[in-house]
């Protein structure tokens, strides 16, 4: 950190006195890990800059094969077009990603601001039954090389509910600032993937931000303000519920009666104006500024960067606040050595929604549910009174950077890279006791994230001759991870006054060692359990590559890397993997001549990637843990129960024989360009098979373990991928229109569990079997409806239970006249077949339209909201998590499907969620934005200012503009990982913004 400051420093001063005679040339260089940082280099004298350049430039290098099309096209490329996104409000990295680049698939299951996505590159290569299993799905994001350290998932073993991780929960790639990035790009090259090595085994997102460059200062101002939009909703009150429910009781229940909140007409609360969204739903504003300043001379230079964004909902009063500083600096003041450094932070402040259900997942606590909220403004103007005496405090910090020092010592090239990552969550929350069956609950969250990697490499550039060049390069690495937690939750405080935790700051009591010294709420008669938890790993890298190019014909490259990790077993912590790939430039083997064809390159590929545990429970092998407690609580002790350590039956042996997974990735690639590059096309067929990943199996009752984990799965992936890019109109009379098309194609199949299982029922609700999808849903194949006893064929039982008229008539495949788990069938997936995007651009004179379709096709989904909502007998009745009725569940929908009417007081649950009568397609086709702007820097006023305004741009944005789906949902996106869709997540939001960029 001492060599960071005093480099900012440095730079700032000969950016004000430095010699203008020197100079330095843009490089890109490659550290040991595969990363690439732009810097400027060689600080020979501008007279000499024609006959040296040459002695101490380093040569370009690229990374991943969509960013070698990136070179040679002028427009096909698997990036983001930045210059098109920048006048977007989007928030996270993965929205600014959705739907433009090609094999990524996004998950936006929340419109609330600030909360968790998803990103999955060609396809799974794990289970998506949990939210712990996306954490482990998720690709490798870069930013300026520091491979950004996220939120471990080792939190949820001490949860009950997994819909938020405990502690802020926010998406910490809400930290990138679109106005301060230069390229953001898709890696799935195997070859590219082998050289970052185990973080990028589901793939990477490279983000390279504007950098320090010489010459006159540039300064760059953007701006916009706007609004977040209230949807459109259709209210109900009583009358509606009472007359939906009506149907059932005549046909199975007459002498029935409603539920209490339903019986009395006259009820205000439930029978009066639905009027609940007046105060739910708001048109919010939405606004942002930044700043950016580039300068200093050719010998050292520099860039700032500040923004403070605040990004709203459009629901609940829900928003984040985020404040983004970057400083970087390029200094050379040797000609044979350059330093470049980097530093980042950010600021994620985010206020939560006061939705029901997470409010009970977070206390863990399921009041009476009898009387929910209700639809009248007046009466839910009193809850949310009360909820205004909630404290609910959310703050994520970031923090990375990093230092190059680059040295060229003859034909060797010699760099050393330090890169650091820190994330650090609070969450302070509470809630009185009115709201909470007479007594109050406080908790409080500290957690942090660390990464600390320092990498180092060597490169030389052999010449056989000026036909066959070889370019050798050897490197290692060295990357510490820890994660740490502290949680703390406490039940009974001793009023609703008392809203934060404090300590016991007493060393002794009653002289002798105080064994509650520095405990969270030790006092207070509080009622309370503490978790803490922390986890370190290592991971040490050696590589060596070589390239060798035959003319501009052809190039080999070849990988050698070994890796160690701490999370691994003791005698399979090493592993070997080894990468190559070749291109072939077929324009020039073949069609040197030819006008129509520009460019014409096929390459290949095939890359292993070690895949590390995210758990280091794996490395121990068999073990003791802490836990005691029960099967729904395995966390809290029971009356009585002493806390000590014993095998851990409830989380599953884990024994030797465990080894590391991996990943072997094949691909080629066809890439072209015709007609002076207005047409530019890349068609890439991939195949991968992650192999040897760890899974839970079944044991007998008797061990006591709930489970065994063993290795042995593998999961593949095989899909097309298809770019193409064209300029339909050029120039004429001054109009343009350039188009932009990314399809991919992507087909998942389970290949093998371990011990040659062929099928395996896994936490009792899923089933994985060989030759299927791992995201297949398992399910009873529903045909209709038994309308009388006599339609019921004799002796048939569902579950042990004999059918009547009024349940559903489910299949029985096995034809044993018995309905259960072995007439459940695999059907569906829970991720689309095809993914992609379009975008246009036209423009005129000084005008220009761009507007952007995002699709997903072939995803299916359970509507577990329709499933409670005909199913409301044992919704009521169960009184749990999933009994929850949130205030926005008052509502109709104009695309509501319609289910049969059967028997909802029946022991069989009618309306059971594992049946593919609530199984429904999920795919969508979305107007993601459409941008109209002016640019007044071509008009004369501006001119007149002796070009010193570069652009001036005038723009309005609309986001989320519609949405084509026969998804009879609010949203096909709002669904969560697991493929179900509850209706208790906030709508994503239609905003409107007006926006301006200056660039002098």
């Amino acid at each position: 950190m001492v060599k960071i400051y005093t480099s900012v420093c440095i730079a700032l001063f000969l950016s004000v006195f430095g010699s203008q005679s020197l100079y330095a040339h843009r490089v890109w260089l490659k550290t040991a890990n595969g990363s690439y940082f732009v810097f400027q280099h060689d600080t020979t004298k501008a007279n000499k800059a024609k006959k040296d350049s040459s002695a101490y430039s380093i040569k370009t290098d690229t990374i991943g094969q969509m960013v070698r099309a990136l070179q040679k096209f002028k427009t096909v490329r698997d990036t983001i077009n930045i210059r098109s996104s920048t006048p977007v409000p989007n928030l996270s990295l993965q929205q600014i990603i959705k739907g433009n680049l090609a094999g990524v698939y996004v998950q936006e299951p929340n419109g609330e601001p600030g909360t968790e996505q998803s990103m999955i590159i060609q396809g799974t290569s794990g289970l998506l039954f949990n939210k712990k299993d996306i954490y482990a799905l998720q690709p490798a994001v870069y930013l300026n090389g520091v491979p950004l350290v996220a939120d471990n998932p080792f939190a949820f073993d001490v949860q009950k509910y997994d819909y938020n991780r405990i502690g802020p929960a926010t998406n910490l790639l809400s930290q990138i600032d679109i106005n301060n990035i230069q390229s953001i790009t898709v890696i799935k090259d195997p070859f590219e993937l082998a050289k970052l090595g185990p973080n990028a085994a589901n793939g990477a997102i490279y983000i390279t931000t504007k950098n320090a460059k010489a010459g006159l200062r540039d300064i760059s101002l953007n701006t916009y303000f706007g609004y977040v939009t209230a949807p459109q909703v259709n209210t109900v009150n009583g009358v509606y519920e009472n007359n939906f429910r009506s149907q059932f009781y005549k046909k199975y229940n007459p002498a029935g009666s409603p539920a209490s909140y339903l019986r009395d007409s006259t009820n205000v609360a439930y029978f009066g104006p639905s009027n609940w969204t007046d105060l739910y739903y708001q048109n919010t504003p939405t606004f942002s500024a930044d700043l950016g300043i580039t300068g200093g001379t050719e010998r050292a230079n520099f860039r700032f960067f500040g923004s403070g964004t605040k990004n709203a909902g459009n629901a609940d009063n829900t928003g984040i606040n985020r404040y983004n500083l970057f400083f970087g600096i390029n200094m050379a003041p040797f000609k044979w050595l350059t330093v470049s450094s980097t530093v980042n932070t950010a600021r994620l402040d985010r206020t939560r929604n006061k939705s029901l259900r997470d409010r009970f997942a977070e206390t863990r606590y399921i009041p009476d549910l009898s009387s929910p909220l209700s639809p009248n403004a007046d009466s839910y103007a009193n809850y949310l009174t009360e909820n205004d005496r909630n404290v609910d405090n959310n703050r994520s910090t970031v923090l990375n950077g990093n230092l190059t020092l680059s040295a060229k010592v003859n034909k060797f090239v010699i760099s050393t890279t330090g890169l650091f990552n820190y994330n650090e969550g609070i969450r302070d929350y509470f809630i009185p006791s009115t709201l909470l069956a007479g007594i109050s609950y406080i908790s409080n969250y500290f957690g942090y994230s660390q990464r600390v990697s320092l990498n180092n490499s060597i490169s030389y550039k052999y010449d056989i001759n000026k036909n066959h060049v070889i370019d050798f390069e050897i490197g290692q690495s060295l990357q510490g991870d820890t994660y740490k937690y502290n949680y703390a939750r406490a039940y009974n405080g001793p009023n609703d006054y008392v809203k934060l935790t404090f300590v016991d700051g007493n060393p002794t009591r009653d002289g002798a060692d105080n064994p509650d010294y520095l405990n969270v709420l030790s006092e207070g008669n509080f009622y309370v359990f503490r978790y803490i938890d922390k986890e370190r790993n290592n991971l040490m890298s050696f590589y060596g590559s070589a390239k060798y190019a035959y003319k501009s014909l052809f190039t080999f490259n070849a990988l050698l890397r070994r890796d160690g990790t701490s999370n691994g077993q003791p005698d399979s912590r090493w592993v070997t993997t080894p990468a190559f790939n070749v291109n072939w430039n077929l324009k020039e083997q073949f069609l040197k001549g030819n006008s129509v064809i520009d460019a014409l390159h096929l390459s290949a590929g095939w890359g292993r990637t070690l895949r590390v545990f995210q758990d280091d429970r794996f490395a121990a092998g068999p073990q003791y843990r802490s836990e005691n407690g029960w099967e729904e609580e395995p966390t809290i002790p029971g009356y009585g129960g002493l806390l000590g350590i014993n095998r851990p039956y409830n989380s599953g042996f884990i024994g030797y024989n465990i080894s590391l997974p991996f990943a072997d990735r094949t691909s080629v690639t066809l890439d072209a360009s015709f007609l002076n590059s207005r047409i530019n096309t890349a068609v890439t067929v991939y195949n991968r098979e992650d192999k040897n990943s760890v899974i839970g199996l079944p044991v007998a009752v008797e061990t006591g373990y709930s489970t065994q984990y063993k290795s042995g799965m593998d999961i593949n992936n095989k899909g097309v991928e298809f770019l193409v890019n064209g300029a339909v109109l050029q120039q004429r009379n001054g109009l343009t229109w350039n188009t932009g098309l990314n399809l991919s194609y992507n087909k998942n199949k389970l290949s093998a569990l371990p011990e040659g299982l062929n099928e395996l029922i896994y936490q009792n609700d899923n089933k994985l079997q060989v030759g299927k999808s791992v995201g297949s849903y398992w399910l009873y194949t529903n045909q209709g409806i038994y309308n009388s006893d006599a339609e019921v064929p004799a002796g048939r039982t569902f579950n042990g239970i004999p059918l009547k008229a009024g349940d559903p008539k489910w299949v029985d495949y096995n034809n044993d006249n018995r309905i259960d788990s072995k007439d459940k069938v695999l059907t569906g997936d829970r991720l689309p077949k095809f993914v992609g995007g379009w975008n246009n651009t036209i423009a005129y004179k000084n005008f220009d339209l761009n507007f952007n379709f995002i699709f997903a096709a072939g995803q299916k989904a359970i509507n577990q909201y329709e499933a409670t909502r005909y199913g409301f007998v044992n919704r009521e009745a169960g009184n749990d998590i999933n009994s929850v009725k949130e205030v926005s569940s008052w509502q109709s929908f104009d695309n509501e499907k319609n289910y049969p009417i059967y028997n909802p007081w029946s022991p069989v649950d009618a309306y059971r969620t594992d049946q593919d009568l609530f199984l429904e397609s999920a795919s969508y086709v979305k107007l993601r934005s459409v941008t109209l702007g002016y640019d007044f820097s071509k008009t004369g006023l501006f001119k007149k200012a002796g070009g010193k305004i570069r652009r001036a741009y005038l723009y309005a944005t609309a986001l989320n503009v519609f949405t084509l789906t026969d998804f009879s949902g609010v949203d096909p996106e709002l669904i969560n990982y697991n493929g179900v869709y509850d209706g208790a997540n906030i709508t994503i939001p239609r905003t409107f913004v007006l926006g301006f960029k200056l660039d002098l």
